[in-house]
């Protein structure tokens, strides 16, 4: 009997990492992409005479993804997606910006992580584009930041507020 509770416990321990928790999470997600699910939320941030709207979608299936709108009252300027996945053993952002009529401002860029906390998470450029360094970060419940160093090393934060 003891042979068969200790076997059972080895089999159970080794499917721990593929069994699907209650949050809809693997396992082997919790150091992931799950750490990011502060981020989820629709926010909206002056940035100059312009407004920038994130649209985080929940953190899900190795993924968190973004559409990001840059608005005047002239109209939109930028649409952008950004998606964060679990890649290469670390998580790896993705961003794309397309101007109006949906024209690329720009080829993909992808950046690594930098670091994170609670509450932050910092991406390093991985191949050229527009940004050196991006921080998003959630000082409070209902605030956002998204925190830029530039290609030319101009610091831009925006704080964000959530949409109503």
């Amino acid at each position: 009997m003891r042979t068969l509770i200790l076997g059972l416990i080895t089999l159970m321990a080794s499917a721990m990492p593929q069994i699907s928790l209650a949050d809809g999470h693997l396992q082997s997600e919790k150091n992931g992409i799950a750490n990011l699910a502060w981020m989820t939320g629709n926010w909206s941030g002056p940035m100059g005479a312009a407004n920038l709207e994130e649209n985080w979608i929940q953190a899900k299936s190795g993924s968190i993804a973004s559409l990001v709108r840059l608005t005047t009252p002239e109209g939109t300027n930028m649409v952008e997606i950004v998606n964060i996945q679990e890649m290469e053993g670390t998580l790896v952002l993705h961003l794309q910006q397309w101007g109006p009529g949906f024209a690329p401002l720009a080829p993909a860029q992808k950046m690594m992580l930098d670091k994170s906390g609670e509450r932050t998470v910092t991406f390093k450029a991985a191949s050229p584009g527009g940004l050196k360094l991006l921080t998003y970060s959630r000082p409070a419940d209902n605030e956002f930041e998204v925190a830029v160093i530039t290609a030319d090393d101009q610091n831009l934060t925006i704080k964000m507020t959530p949409i109503q």
